[in-house]
């Protein structure tokens, strides 16, 4: 256990050993939170990068993935001979 100190702004120096020990890296995201018996909980925040797509970009996953109209037709036909 460590003892850390408020600053007048608020702010809290954690130990960098202690930041080291659950794997927390410099300039590491970190989500907080306070629970209902009073204490202050830190996590490591996920970060994903993401990307937006325009229609162009879409457009080609589309055509990238799309059934082909031979094999659209072939399951059509097997579904059908099922129902007889």
């Amino acid at each position: 256990m460590e003892l850390v100190k408020l600053g007048k702004k608020g702010q809290v120096t954690i130990p960098k050993a202690l930041l080291r020990s659950i794997g927390v890296v410099d300039d590491a995201p970190l989500i907080v939170e306070a629970t209902s018996d009073g204490a202050i909980v830190l996590r490591p925040a996920a970060v994903y990068p993401i990307e937006i797509y325009s229609e162009e970009r879409i457009a080609e996953f589309e055509r990238v993935n799309a059934v082909p109209p031979e094999l659209v037709a072939k399951t059509r036909r097997m579904l059908a001979q099922k129902r007889k």
